[in-house]
């Protein structure tokens, strides 16, 4: 995870930093609560920690990152209720921002959303799913930076600084699915066509529908069911209480 955070130019360390840390936030390559350390981070950069430093306070002031007890800075984790209030405002102000930028979306457009979409479907059945949850990223913000509404799209990353590492848990626990074929697929035809209030309902249905699993996978977090745990290797993974309580079970039934 750590390893595709380069700083390339040694111009501005800071704001570089920042830039690429924000971004991996919002696109989901870190896990809610996960522990950050500067020292790993600037290492993984090629930096110094000063500006990992500088850029950590920043993101702790726009709220994707918390600094807990003895300085532990940590991911933002929303509970079920923050999700639901902020995908409230998700809904209106991507709603708006897909309609405004209806009909100011180039050919060059469709083709780049029509790219990254097929590049989504490719890295979920490769199993690529941080690819994959980047590509989500990239395939919606196209579509909202092409508004030109520049407050909006600011308005939208703030949100999307809280809500992204939720992303962290759709693969492979909470995939994506959706009653018809893929919203995406009805986001683009709507903007071909020039059918902003259609546009505009696909990605709120994107939204809705796509995050049904989301929303189930977060109950049972919150329920003790499903915990944030670390993995023999060190990576962070999900441990679902079913689970150990098949193995205790299996071994039982061996003795």
């Amino acid at each position: 995870m750590l390893s595709a955070l380069k700083v390339s130019n040694r111009e501005n360390f800071t704001s570089r930093v920042y830039a690429q840390l924000r971004e991996a936030l919002m696109a989901g390559r870190f896990w809610p609560g996960q522990r950050l350390r500067i020292g790993e981070l600037a290492l993984a950069m090629g930096v110094s920690q000063t500006p990992v430093r500088e850029a950590i306070m920043q993101l702790v002031r726009e709220g994707g990152l918390e600094i807990r007890s003895s300085q532990a800075i940590t991911v933002a984790n929303l509970s079920l209720s923050r999700y639901k209030e902020l995908r409230e405002v998700r809904l209106l102000l991507e709603g708006l921002a897909t309609e405004k930028a209806t009909p100011l979306i180039t050919s060059a457009n469709f083709a780049r959303l029509d790219q990254l979409h097929r590049e989504l479907i490719a890295s979920e059945k490769s199993g690529d799913f941080e690819t994959a949850t980047l590509t989500n990223f990239h395939f919606h913000f196209l579509i909202y930076r092409a508004s030109q509404m520049t407050d909006l799209v600011s308005i939208l990353e703030g949100v999307w600084l809280r809500n992204g590492p939720l992303l962290r848990y759709l693969y492979p626990y909470a995939r994506p699915t959706y009653p018809g074929r893929h919203q995406h697929l009805n986001i683009m035809s709507a903007l071909k066509r020039g059918d902003a209030v259609a546009a505009r309902q696909g990605v709120q249905d994107d939204m809705i529908e796509g995050g049904v699993g989301l929303v189930k996978l977060m109950e049972k977090i919150e329920t003790g069911e499903t915990a944030l745990v670390e993995g023999p290797d060190g990576a962070l993974q999900l441990s679902f209480r079913a689970d150990a309580k098949r193995k205790v079970s299996t071994r039982e039934a061996q003795r």
